[in-house]
């Protein structure tokens, strides 16, 4: 029997993943070994019979500039005690390729652990999927699926805040993130949005539902101030991984509820939640602001893959067989500045308890601090009196005091001071 590879896919999808599927397949049949696709991710890798196909060149050739994932997705996560062999023993598995972000990674971290513990001699090579952005690897460098999710997301935004130029009304857009705003602060720069909100940005003071409307409406003020009625604020979904479940449920939203008792917060629009809120705001202030919501997520993960991601993603996998071929398993495969192939082992990014470590946005970076303070519009003690005329208190308004930023110091960067 050849030696055989094995590729699963897992999380949510993200353009590139075809891509991936199709390198891994191409070099390794070429290579003489039979490939195998899991559908269902690791759910049917330990299932008493596991769903896959063998791939070949045909299917490979097909989907590699295809949006989606040609192998089903699945998020189920495995206990150790469900890891065996039984898949790698049947079919001679030499080397299995997890698909994923930060939840895939965690699993393989602990899959490639049982291995080495059971001296079984199956490779475990991960590919950094998301469109979140927030897996740790080497600064500067995305993981695939960010960009093309970002150009889609831009292509949508601009024609967004186009209809609310036209109408003179506001959008409140909900992005995609689950603990990390690189998607909302990505699209929302590149589109010239007067608010940005994202988790990072809350990092001298708790998030809270409270917080996040003021400045939404502290920007509507300030756009008011400047004689233009109409904008769009955007906010991270990543926001509500940091509140606690009373802070959810006091929005007053009819939430269904697992089993544990949390609110399902994927049964709502996030969006419609903080447009609410901030409509709810408005009125008891007697402000006159027409704000819509819109989602902006699911329509990004599908997407065909942009020119950047289909050369990237074919990197990747063909960097999974170099760095097969040299004997490195338990790692991500990452590409360096000058397209080298090179291992990212997940055991130095994980915590204590076998979790990759999500990378946030860089608050005090340059990068972000230029866009928050010089493209986007906000109330500051210089327009405390102007702004008087809509609210009673400006400096419950202030963009600084609410982050409880100090405005000279800013957060402690060269750009801020």
């Amino acid at each position: 029997m050849k030696d055989a590879v094995a590729i699963l896919c897992a999380g949510g999808p993200a353009p590139g993943i075809n891509t991936v599927i199709s390198s891994v397949t191409k070099i390794f049949l070429q290579n003489g070994y039979t490939v195998l696709g899991l559908n269902g991710g690791y759910k049917s890798l330990f299932a008493d019979e596991p769903d896959f196909v063998y791939l070949d060149f045909e299917i490979a050739d097909n989907i590699y500039s295809r949006g989606g994932s040609f192998l089903v997705m699945s998020r189920y996560k495995p206990t150790d005690k469900e890891f065996r062999p039984d898949f790698f023993e049947k079919y001679n598995v030499k080397l299995l390729v997890t698909i994923g972000g930060d939840d895939t990674a965690s699993t393989a971290n602990r899959l490639s652990k049982y291995l080495r513990d059971r001296n079984i001699n199956v490779s475990n090579i991960h590919v950094p999927k998301t469109i979140d952005n927030d897996l740790p690897l080497p600064a500067g460098v995305p993981t695939f699926g960010y960009n093309s999710a970002k150009e889609e997301g831009v292509k949508l935004a601009t024609t967004l805040y186009e209809d609310a130029r036209t109408s003179g009304n506001w959008f409140v857009v909900s992005a995609m993130g689950r603990e990390a705003g690189h998607l909302a602060f990505g699209i929302g720069s590149a589109c010239h949005y007067p608010m940005i909100i994202i988790p990072e940005m809350f990092n001298k003071t708790p998030i809270t539902f409270d917080k996040i409307t003021r400045l939404v409406i502290s920007s509507m003020v300030k756009r008011r101030l400047m004689g233009i009625p109409y904008g769009i604020a955007i906010i991270s979904e990543g926001v509500f991984h940091f509140m606690n479940d009373d802070e959810v449920i006091g929005t007053g939203v009819q939430f269904t509820y697992d089993d544990h008792g949390h609110p399902e917060l994927g049964n709502v629009s996030k969006s419609h939640i903080f447009n609410m809120l901030v409509q709810q705001r408005l009125k008891n202030l007697r402000i006159k602001v027409k704000s819509r919501p819109n989602e902006m997520g699911y329509e990004l993960r599908c997407c065909r893959p942009v020119a950047y991601d289909l050369s990237y993603a074919t990197q990747l996998g063909l960097g999974v067989y170099k760095l097969y071929n040299e004997g490195i398993t338990g790692c991500v495969v990452t590409i360096n500045n000058d397209g080298t192939p090179e291992p990212l082992y997940l055991s130095d990014v994980a915590d204590e308890n076998g979790k990759i470590k999500p990378r946030l946005v860089d608050i005090n970076s340059d990068k972000v601090q230029i866009i928050m303070q010089h493209n986007m519009h906000y109330i500051t003690p210089e327009d405390y009196r102007n702004a008087s005329k809509y609210v009673d208190n400006p400096e419950e308004f202030d963009f600084y005091k609410i982050l409880e930023w100090d405005k000279e110091e800013g957060c402690g960067t060269p750009v801020c001071k």
